[in-house]
């Protein structure tokens, strides 16, 4: 089977944890939830695909700690044009994740500016969480911008939606297999993991009384009602890691929204896709 016709969860989570999730599902719900809550804020890293590997070999890299969170984020710098760029990765990600977007913005004259999440590729840090892709997405912009334009995936679509409604102000921006509903997210990423539906409620549960948050005023949909900027929404009808409704959903609470479906490209190759990344300059360079 294709590695894009698998989750996320089951594609980086080692087979000895999703085993002893199941163990715990079965003798003990709360330490099931809390197992599971700690995997939830636990990215994996990967080795570094040839694909991204131009990037991050020519990138100016620099760490940044970013205040409001006290975490410290790796920065990419890419390419020499004073309109700037921020890509956003998703989770379990990094800077160089977009690299196939970026090299063929940087050909078009835009400087790219990307980086590791805390707890995601060179940044330091064993977990994370949306909030913190937020965060540094606010303080790179005092620090590099304004940002001609964000492009954001899966949950940095998230991010990045959440940054514009807290006052980032891009004059442009894309989203790319984001997902909608925080609840929902947790429902799939449970029922990925093998577990009992009845853990996602307890672990959302769990989730909004440690950070103080009913975590649903995350979701897209939400963050996106604030969203004034000309949005590019694009998702796979084949992405089995955020269902292609999220899109909609998100779409219909966008002010100035522009949806591109895609099939057959799931949730990741699609960031790959000449076609869609010939959509994302135009949309850009108008």
């Amino acid at each position: 089977m294709r590695k894009d016709k698998k989750p996320a969860q089951q594609i980086l989570v080692p087979p000895y944890i999703l085993y002893a999730g199941k163990i715990l599902n079965a003798v003990s719900p709360f330490f099931a939830t809390r197992f599971a809550a700690r995997l939830f804020l636990t990215p994996f890293r990967y080795k570094l695909p040839k694909r991204e590997m131009e990037m991050d070999r020519s990138s100016q890299k620099e760490r940044v700690t970013v205040p409001s969170i006290r975490r410290e984020i790796v920065v990419y710098h890419y390419g020499q044009g004073e309109r700037k760029i921020l890509l956003v990765h998703g989770w379990s990600g990094r800077g160089t994740q977009l690299s196939v977007m970026a090299e063929a913005l940087k050909d078009q004259g835009f400087g790219i500016v990307s980086f590791d999440a805390p707890g995601h590729g060179r940044a330091p840090g064993k977990i994370s969480m949306m909030p913190f892709f937020t965060q540094a997405a606010l303080h790179l912009e005092t620090l590099y911008g304004p940002f001609d334009a964000v492009i954001g995936h899966s949950l940095g679509g998230m991010a990045s939606l959440r940054a514009v409604k807290e006052g980032m102000n891009p004059r442009r921006l894309v989203i790319i297999g984001t997902g909608n509903s925080v609840t929902h997210i947790t429902e799939e990423f449970i029922r990925n993991l093998g577990l009992s539906p009845r853990i996602a409620h307890r672990m959302k549960e769990y989730l909004d009384n440690k950070f103080q948050q009913d975590l649903e005023e995350l979701s897209g949909a939400v963050s996106a009602d604030a969203v004034e900027a000309p949005t590019l929404v694009i998702h796979d009808e084949d992405d089995i890691d955020v269902p292609v409704n999220a899109a909609h959903e998100i779409g219909k609470s966008l002010k100035n929204a522009e949806l591109l479906i895609t099939q057959g490209l799931g949730h990741r190759r699609i960031l790959g896709d000449q076609r869609v990344i010939n959509r994302i300059v135009k949309f850009l360079t108008v």
